[in-house]
């Protein structure tokens, strides 16, 4: 499959999202385990934080379909569990939540 339009946005839109959690003191040295990197429940929450779960699994699978030119996921809603996270986390995460936002359209419109 070749690169399209939304696969060139989406990789924008990642750098973006990385460069946030970075600014925000979210981005984090350590892996999680293997074992919490095969978690099977939605966005891992019985393994890692949310904010693992975006820099470790998130974030890379889309890089890897943006890198493949490969077909995106027919629906994205990230965004709706990033506001419920953030809402008691002590972090300004409105630009984390915006770019989200986008994401979640970029890849659910294009379809």
């Amino acid at each position: 499959m070749a690169l399209t339009e939304t696969h060139i946005q989406l990789a924008g839109e990642l750098l973006e999202l990385e460069d946030s959690l970075r600014n925000l003191r979210l981005w984090t040295s350590q892996a999680p385990t293997a074992e919490a990197l095969a978690s099977v429940e939605p966005f891992a929450c019985d393994t890692m934080a949310f904010t693992e779960w975006l820099q470790y699994l998130f974030i890379p699978r889309l890089h890897s379909l943006v890198e493949h030119g490969a077909r995106l996921p027919e629906k994205c809603a990230v965004a709706p569990m990033a506001e419920e996270y953030f809402k008691s986390a002590p972090v300004d995460a409105a630009t984390v939540l915006v770019i989200l936002g986008r994401i979640d359209r970029l890849i659910t419109d294009s379809t």
